[in-house]
């Protein structure tokens, strides 16, 4: 995927007010327009010119953006850092452009379907006369698993954008304390209520949803309330069934493996996933590892191969007249 230098694409310096973009836009668009351009390449332009625009226009798609940073040039490989979006405060339900589904794969990485920017439609609630309620805003934020498991209160730090008087885009940060529930799940939302934009003639202010996501885990994979973790046990372990000690989100438990147990073979440990009601459970894939390489464990493996009969690979044997 190709990086979009959607300042380049519309002639402006990234330092250019809303108005100079928009007045950037009508030029080209007229210039380009496949109706009326005898330009050879005037359709393709013009979604070009349609793209840089539906992201620059807007404050919050343009700040997100600025984020990437100015080193990058049209046609590099590209792709979103892991952490795209988070923390990035938006208003909810933006809406959507005409023909926003031909747009750019780079587009769509960063503000489609999937995205940290896909929010609800509506946006902000209207009162009566001339009163208005605020927008609701939406954020992502990352947390690891353990506090999920344990819950508890934790400063989440937010971006949001604005719009000066001058008509230059600005990203102020802010930082709140927030209460995690314990047993969230992966792409739960929080809400706040109160903490999205004001409201206008003595509305109500918005409220703010954080979506919560959870950090990649080095021991476990996260399935709804569901955990699931491998562990490496020795041969004889896995042969004699023997206990072994297994990490679990609420610390370790002691196992009784089944006697002859299988390398690939999934256990199950109830209720030690995410709490809830139910709660969730723990997997256990077992792996199966051999010892490092010594003279000893050589000797053992050569006294296991004359004295126990077995063919690993007698279920792969072919029957009937050889090809």
């Amino acid at each position: 995927m190709q990086f979009k230098d959607y300042y380049k694409i519309l002639g402006v310096a990234r330092t250019a007010s809303q108005d100079e973009i928009k007045r950037a836009y009508r030029k080209l668009a007229r210039k380009y327009h496949p109706d009326v351009s005898k330009e050879s390449d005037a359709e393709e332009k013009f979604k070009e010119l349609q793209e840089a625009n539906e992201v620059l226009k807007d404050p919050e798609k343009r700040a997100a953006y600025d984020q990437l940073g100015a080193d990058w040039r049209s046609g590099q490989d590209f792709r979103p850092p892991p952490n795209w979006g988070s923390g990035f405060e938006h208003s909810r339900g933006g809406g959507g452009a005409r023909g926003r589904e031909e747009f750019s794969d780079f587009f769509s990485e960063l503000f489609g379907s999937g995205s940290p920017f896909t929010g609800a439609s509506g946006g902000g609630r209207r009162g009566q006369q001339f009163s208005a309620a605020g927008q609701d805003h939406v954020a992502r934020v990352d947390i690891d698993l353990e506090d999920a498991y344990r819950g508890g209160a934790r400063t989440v730090s937010l971006q949001a954008p604005e719009l000066t008087a001058d008509g230059h885009v600005v990203v102020k940060p802010r930082t709140l304390r927030v209460s995690i529930p314990a047993g969230i799940t992966d792409g739960q939302q929080i809400r706040l209520a109160g903490q999205g934009s004001p409201g206008i003639g003595g509305g109500p202010s918005g409220d703010l949803y954080l979506e919560v996501r959870f950090r990649p885990h080095k021991l476990y994979e996260v399935d709804g309330r569901n955990v699931t973790l491998t562990l490496p046990v020795a041969p004889w372990e896995a042969a004699l069934g023997e206990t072994v000690s297994v990490p679990t989100l609420g610390g370790p438990v002691d196992m009784k493996l089944p006697t002859g147990a299988r390398a690939g073979q999934k256990l199950r440990l109830k209720g030690r996933g995410l709490p809830g009601s139910p709660p969730g459970d723990q997997y256990v894939l077992l792996k199966i590892v051999l010892p490092p390489d010594s003279p000893e464990a050589r000797a053992l493996f050569e006294q296991m191969k004359r004295e126990v009969p077995f063919d690993a690979r007698a279920h792969m044997a072919r029957r009937g007249t050889a090809v």
